[in-house]
């Protein structure tokens, strides 16, 4: 199966180099485009979220070295850029993407977001007409897969996602969140689960930033927040002990100048901020400020290790799943590469007896004696049936092609004598 995977995650890659390769918006259907034009490549899907940016990709003749090329340029990525990529094709890439769909290659194990994330590419790549037959029927099973793994394990049980491990940093720096004010930047469903985590908690004050107001105030209002236009957001973040930003801007929102402001009205007294975006929302010079306590993303992976635990052993019992579905889809695919010759050996077979028939049904028409008739049909359709089986054969003795003439024996169920 000529399926291939390249990209890097965050397995493979920290922040610095995973927001250098996001692609977002009209972006992806861009990319899709030029990848689908490359040599080789005859179907694409791209799948870019804050940990992974990674191409699924049917190929006829190579297809990958061609595609990170293409990345390197097309990011005018440095040389270093290649130890982080990662290549995968045939089983192992099936399996890969199995793992993904199923929050098992996730920093959070088994977590649902990603499903549908996924979804999201397939359609993003069938509105770019990049997404062929064999690429559709590979996901179509990979979400039946996906969906079989959540209803037979526990793998989405406990509460371990990015939001929660945010909060709980938080919860290790103060004391309590009553006294305290936070500051949420975004409007998607991670901003959503932090201000759930943290209304739960009893922070004292809440706001909600977003370019779009109403967006903000939707998303604040079951949680007794207040939303606020990102033009507001700089005299809004005095007054954040907690800031936690998750946009999907491609520049920073909060610059070095914007936090030195903030902390010299707040008198330096200390923020807690963490940004889960990528690429980051919070310049990375903020982190050097001796009033600041800045967590990336990658700075998370502890804390969901410690509350993830629950899981393995769902994980364990969802791997087992995979290995069964795995089998069972490479069982399907092949034997659809088989029907078409299985089609084309039958229709073969059905124009050679017509042409017989015809023939036979001619001769009894002429008053011919039916057993000659009998005779010459049955003779006719096997000399036409082993005609060219026979000459391949002769051909394979000549050029001593033992596969073929021990294929011939199985294919025909002859006795090895």
């Amino acid at each position: 199966m000529p399926l291939k995977i390249l990209g890097l995650n965050h397995n493979t890659a920290p922040v610095e180099i995973r927001e250098q390769v996001v692609y977002a918006g009209d972006e992806i259907g861009r990319a899709l485009s030029q990848v689908r034009e490359l040599e080789g490549v005859d179907e694409a899907v791209l799948l870019s979220t804050c940990n992974r940016t990674e191409f699924y990709i049917m190929t006829s003749n190579g297809g990958s070295e061609q595609l990170q090329a293409w990345l390197h340029d097309d990011r005018n990525l440095g040389p270093s850029f290649s130890a982080s990529v990662f290549t995968l094709d045939h089983e192992d890439a099936i399996r890969h993407i199995f793992r993904v769909a199923c929050g098992l290659d996730s920093m959070v194990l088994g977590e649902p977001q990603i499903l549908g994330q996924l979804k999201d590419a397939v359609r993003a790549a069938e509105r770019a007409n990049v997404l062929g037959k064999q690429l559709r029927r590979l996901f179509q099973h990979t979400f039946s897969v996906a969906k079989k793994v959540r209803t037979d394990t526990e793998i989405g049980a406990s509460p371990v996602s990015v939001a929660y491990a945010a909060v709980s940093l938080a919860q290790q720096f103060f004391a309590g969140f009553t006294q305290h004010t936070a500051v949420l930047i975004g409007s998607g469903v991670t901003v959503e689960l932090l201000a759930k985590h943290l209304a739960a908690r009893d922070i004292g004050r809440m706001f909600v930033a977003n370019r779009d107001v109403e967006r903000a105030r939707r998303l604040a209002h079951p949680f007794g927040g207040f939303a606020l236009p990102l033009s507001e957001l700089a005299g809004t973040l005095p007054e954040a002990d907690i800031l936690i930003s998750s946009t999907a801007s491609p520049e920073p929102v909060i610059t070095l100048e914007l936090m030195q402001a903030a902390i010299k009205a707040r008198r330096r007294k200390p923020i807690f901020a963490v940004d889960i975006a990528v690429p980051r929302d919070i310049e990375p010079e903020v982190g050097e400020l001796d009033d600041v306590y800045l967590y990336t993303i990658d700075d998370l992976d502890k804390v969901i290790l410690e509350g993830q635990g629950n899981r393995e052993a769902a994980a364990v019992d969802a791997n087992r799943i995979l290995d069964d579905e795995i089998l069972r889809y490479l069982t399907i695919e092949r034997s659809k590469q088989v029907a078409p010759v299985i089609t084309a050996l039958r229709e073969q077979g059905q124009s050679v007896r017509d042409q017989v028939l015809e023939n036979a049904r001619r001769r009894l028409s002429q008053g011919a004696d039916s057993n000659e008739v009998i005779e010459y049909a049955t003779a006719s359709l096997m000399k036409k049936f082993l005609h060219n089986p026979s000459v391949r054969l002769r051909e394979a003795a000549e050029k001593s092609d033992s596969e073929l003439i021990d294929a011939a024996r199985i294919l025909f169920d002859l006795d090895s004598d």
